[in-house]
C-alpha cells in the first residue's frame, strides 16, 4: 500500500491578519491598531491625528448614551435633473446609502449632552463627501426651526469636502440661503448656535451655515475654506501662506473662536451651553 498525497483541500487554511484590523495614519504613516484608535475617539495614538468619523459615531461620542431621538428619517433625495456624470445620480445615491448605511449625508434630531437638552445635526464626510443637497439643507433648516420653537441650543457638526451638491444644480445652491435664513430667525429669537468644524469643512458649507455660529470651534488641523488651495493659487497667481486653510491658521486670523481636541469636545460644548443659559420651552 502506498501513502497517498494529502488533498490540498484538506489542509488547514493559513491564518492571516483579519482585514481592517490595522490602520495607516495619513499624518505620521504609522500602522496603528484600529481598536486602539476607536478607544481614543478616532485619534492616532502616535501623532494625535484626528481621523474622519461618520455622523453616527460622532453622535455617540458627543451625546449621552441612548438619548438621541432622530428626526426626518424618511426624507430621501430625488434626481430632479436626471444628472449623469461617471454614472447616474440615482445609482450614486443607492451606492452611497449601501456604503454608509445612511439615507443622505445628514442626521438631525434631539438629544442630551451631559444632561443638557440640545438639537444637533451632523453631516457625514463619507456620503458624497458630505455635500449639501436638498435633503441636507431641508434637515438643517427644520432642525434649526425646531430649536427655535423649543428654545434649545443648536449644535451643527460640519464634515463636508464637497460643499453644495452639483448633482442637484441650483436646488443645492439654494440650501445655503435657506439654512442661513433659518439661523437668522433663530438668532433673533435668542437662540444659541455652536458650529463645530471638522476635517474637511469646505465649499458652500463653509460659506454659509458653518461660519454663522455664535461660537465657532474646530478640531485640530482641520481643513476649512471655500475653494481648494490649487484653485486659489491659480486664481491669485501667488503662493499661499504656510498652514493656509487649517483651523490653526483660521483661529489666528479670527475666523475660529477655539480649537478643541476631540477628547475634550463633549465637555467644552456642555460648558458653552452652561454659560449661555437658555431656558427650554415646555414640551
Amino acid at each position: 500500500m502506498t501513502d497517498e498525497e494529502p488533498n490540498s483541500n484538506d489542509r488547514p487554511a493559513k491564518r492571516g491578519v483579519p482585514e481592517g484590523l490595522w490602520l495607516k495614519c495619513p499624518e505620521c504613516q504609522a500602522t496603528v491598531f484600529r481598536k486602539q484608535v476607536d478607544r481614543l475617539l478616532g485619534i492616532c495614538p502616535e501623532c494625535d491625528h484626528h481621523f474622519k468619523v461618520g455622523a453616527r459615531t460622532r453622535l455617540e461620542q458627543l451625546l449621552d448614551v441612548g438619548s438621541f431621538e432622530e428626526w426626518m428619517t424618511d426624507m430621501h433625495s430625488v434626481d430632479p435633473l436626471g444628472f449623469v456624470d461617471s454614472r447616474p445620480y440615482k445609482d450614486r445615491l443607492k451606492s452611497e446609502q449601501k456604503k454608509t448605511g445612511m439615507v443622505d449625508a445628514c442626521i438631525a434630531g434631539r438629544g442630551y449632552l451631559r444632561g443638557r437638552p440640545v438639537v444637533i445635526a451632523v453631516t457625514d464626510p463619507d456620503f458624497i463627501m458630505g455635500s449639501m443637497g436638498s435633503v441636507v439643507g431641508e434637515k438643517l433648516t427644520r432642525a434649526t426651526e425646531k430649536a427655535t420653537e423649543l428654545r434649545l441650543p443648536l449644535i451643527i457638526v460640519s464634515g463636508s469636502g464637497g460643499g453644495a451638491r452639483m448633482h442637484e444644480g441650483i436646488l443645492s445652491l439654494m440650501q445655503m440661503a435657506k439654512v442661513s435664513a433659518a439661523l437668522g430667525k433663530y438668532h433673533e429669537e435668542g437662540g444659541f448656535f455652536i458650529s463645530v468644524l471638522t476635517n474637511p469643512t469646505m465649499g458652500g458649507v463653509a460659506a454659509s451655515f458653518a461660519s454663522l455660529g455664535d461660537i465657532v470651534v474646530a478640531e485640530e488641523k482641520a481643513m476649512i475654506g471655500f475653494a481648494g488651495p490649487r484653485v486659489i493659487v491659480a486664481t491669485v497667481k501667488a503662493p499661499l501662506p504656510e498652514g493656509f486653510q487649517t483651523s490653526e491658521f483660521l483661529m489666528e486670523h479670527g475666523f475660529v473662536d477655539r480649537i478643541i481636541h476631540r477628547k475634550d469636545l463633549r465637555s467644552e460644548l456642555a460648558a458653552f451651553i452652561d454659560y449661555f443659559e437658555i431656558a427650554p420651552a415646555k414640551v
